[in-house]
């Protein structure tokens, strides 16, 4: 079930999505001047420093790749020549691989319209929603890079409930990879996410074959609520932050926020 048909419920824009990719990434390059690749990342469990990086950079430009080529089915191959470093250690040349990948997906988003259609694994069969969903894998990163790294983050509150929103819309399309979601299921409970800092209101409701957004009209309840400054309720939908934090505010019944966070892992 998939109820959702308006992707894209905030006033993001693809451009500002763009210029944000370029934003993210450099403050993440930035929080690595001089840090020690090796330290644990909380936020990806055995992963190291090194690791995210390398994983943030490869999926710019993997996702560039598909912007350049204009996908129009699932690729059947993720070879890239990701050019990685030669010095595995040396912060300062992840750091200048990282801005590289950087503009590689700049130079990928001015070869091609937005509104261009393309295969995607989420709702927004445009080149849009790649360029949405590269920003939102980079700006997590960037804040689990800077937790790792003993810094706390700052997430733009408009940029962060367009997040819960490109979050929520896809879910339900992410089974292949995020297997736990075809526990969400049920008969007809709500769960409502808000943020308490900025717009953003989102309604999901479970049903025997599935889940997805449902319209809501401001004025229905639901059977549970989870609000939270938008920046929290984004690193909460991800993982990063849990339900006990004092931020979160609970309301309804608790085993339904309890199931959706048990099996919306990304």
């Amino acid at each position: 079930m998939n109820t959702s048909d308006t992707p894209g419920r905030t006033a993001v824009t693809p451009a500002a999505h763009r210029a944000a990719v370029a934003a993210e990434t450099a403050r993440f390059a930035a929080a690595l001047d001089g840090a020690d690749l090796s330290v644990p990342v909380p936020g990806c469990p055995g992963w190291t420093l090194v690791d995210l990086v390398g994983h943030t950079g490869n999926v710019q430009r993997m996702f560039s790749g598909l912007l350049r080529r204009r996908v129009q089915e699932p690729p059947r191959s993720r070879e890239v020549d990701w050019r990685l470093p030669a010095d595995g250690t040396d912060a300062r040349g992840w750091a200048d691989w990282l801005a590289a990948s950087a503009a590689v997906a700049a130079d990928a988003f001015d070869g091609i319209d937005p509104d261009s259609a393309m295969w995607a694994w989420g709702v927004d069969q445009h080149a849009r929603f790649w360029m949405r969903r590269m920003l939102f894998e980079t700006l997590v990163h960037r804040t689990d890079a800077e937790h790792a790294l003993g810094l706390r983050p700052v997430v733009d509150p408009v940029l962060a409930a367009d997040g819960v929103d490109e979050f929520l819309v896809n879910l339900p399309f992410a089974g292949s990879f995020a297997p736990g979601v075809a526990q969400l299921r049920g008969n007809g409970e709500t769960l409502r996410f808000r943020c308490t800092d900025t717009a953003g209101d989102w309604l999901v409701r479970l049903a025997p074959d599935g889940f997805g957004l449902v319209p809501r009209d401001g004025a229905g309840s639901a059977d549970a609520s989870v609000e939270a400054p938008a920046a929290d309720l984004l690193l909460l939908l991800y993982g990063r932050l849990g339900s006990d934090a004092d931020t979160v505010r609970l309301a309804g019944d608790k085993e339904l926020p309890a199931r959706w966070f048990a099996h919306s892992a990304f």
